[in-house]
């Protein structure tokens, strides 16, 4: 599992990151979540990298 946290504003972003952000479970600064790690949910945090801080092992 890893845990994301959203720590920049979604306001002004594109739409696809912030569609992204919600599939991720994130809408505002500070919300945190945790996904599996995957595939998919690797290639979701590296669309909206420069928005998220991820804590765990991303190795």
């Amino acid at each position: 599992m890893v845990k994301i946290k959203l720590v920049k504003s979604l306001n002004g972003r594109h739409d696809k990151h912030i569609a992204t952000a919600h599939s991720l479970g994130l809408r505002r600064i500070g919300d945190t979540a945790e996904q599996p790690d995957n595939a998919a949910t690797r290639g979701k945090l590296a669309q909206i990298r420069y928005l998220v801080r991820v804590e765990g092992d991303l190795t």
